[in-house]
């Protein structure tokens, strides 16, 4: 069996928290796993980004965690070969079984964390093609948190007036979404990023205050642990940061009423979650080529904009 050991507990509670939120969406989703050695952070051993998209937002989600630098000796008496180098789709389900059986149910929140990862599945699509590792740059002007929290409010505010303005025979899915659509396809303020990449940051928690709490009871699906808090800074992938994994991303569940692209699927179970250090609010807007990602200390939505020349993102076969 194929392992990754983690840093630190409390980032496996971080991702599981993440998959949590991608599971509420989808509870089939997938999710596409990179980990690299100490090259991009040697003081960790490297980093494991993870990669998913939430159904009905059409961006791209990514969270990281921080490798251990200590392995466990390969062909060690009843361990997992850990390794260093993996990139494979998985399901986002079975992840977080394997996260939370490695936790003890969100009781570990220190230490050394190894992980078992899941047999491969055919991935989707978009599992394909992900943003590049190298040429991004800062776009300048990027608004405040407060700003870009306004911004998704107002969006939210407008979503709900027009379809309350509907006649009772004109409330269809149809029309919702072409409303919805109407208003996540407009970008923010002078910068070329969507307003559903920020809808989407928002909904996966990436947006929230910096000294924010985890609410006392969160939803999640059963067996996504979303316990503990962790405060590292970005952690890198290649040449470029890609994400960042700091505190964890809270697991209840947002209604239908914040917006479109947000309807409930299914039921989750309730579990308390910790609260939260302070994290200063870093919201930055990266470029490169067609791609767009917005950069938070909760994690990253990257978006691929169709009507711009330029690079593609890094092809490779799903698995």
């Amino acid at each position: 069996m194929t392992a990754l050991r983690l840093a630190d507990a409390g980032e496996a509670a971080d991702l599981a928290a993440f998959l949590a939120r991608l599971i509420h969406y989808d509870r089939r989703a997938a999710v596409r796993l990179q980990a690299e050695p100490g090259a991009a952070a040697p003081e960790s051993g490297g980093v494991l980004a993870v990669f998913g998209r939430p159904a009905s937002f059409e961006v791209l989600a990514i969270r990281t965690a921080r490798l251990a630098a200590s392995p466990v000796p390969h062909g060690a008496t009843g361990a997992p070969e850990t390794v260093a180098a993996l990139d494979a789709t998985v399901s986002a389900g079975m992840l977080a079984d394997a996260l939370d059986t490695a936790t003890g149910g969100g009781e570990r929140t220190t230490g050394e964390l190894t992980v078992p990862v899941p047999e491969p599945v055919t991935g989707p699509p978009w599992a394909g093609v992900l943003p590049p590792r190298g040429g991004w740059r800062r776009v300048e002007g990027f608004p405040g948190a407060d700003e870009v929290r306004a911004a998704v409010a107002a969006a939210v505010r407008e979503f709900r007036t027009r379809i309350e303005a509907l006649p009772e025979d004109g409330r269809t899915r149809t029309e919702f979404d072409r409303i919805g659509g109407e208003i996540w396809s407009r970008t923010l303020g002078d910068t070329r990023l969507p307003l559903r990449a920020v809808h989407a940051a928002q909904s996966l928690g990436f947006l929230r205050p910096a000294q924010a709490r985890v609410p006392a009871t969160g939803v999640r699906p059963s067996g996504a642990a979303a316990t503990g808090a962790s405060a590292s800074g970005a952690a890198t992938i290649g040449a470029s940061t890609i994400g960042a994994s700091t505190t964890g991303v809270p697991a209840n569940g947002v209604s239908a009423a914040d917006g479109p692209g947000t309807a409930r699927h299914g039921h989750g179970t309730a579990t308390a979650l910790a609260p939260e250090p302070a994290v200063p609010e870093r919201l930055a807007l990266f470029a490169a080529g067609s791609w767009l990602r917005l950069s938070t200390p909760y994690g990253s939505v990257a978006v691929r904009r169709t009507d711009l020349p330029g690079l593609s993102g890094l092809s490779v076969t799903p698995r």
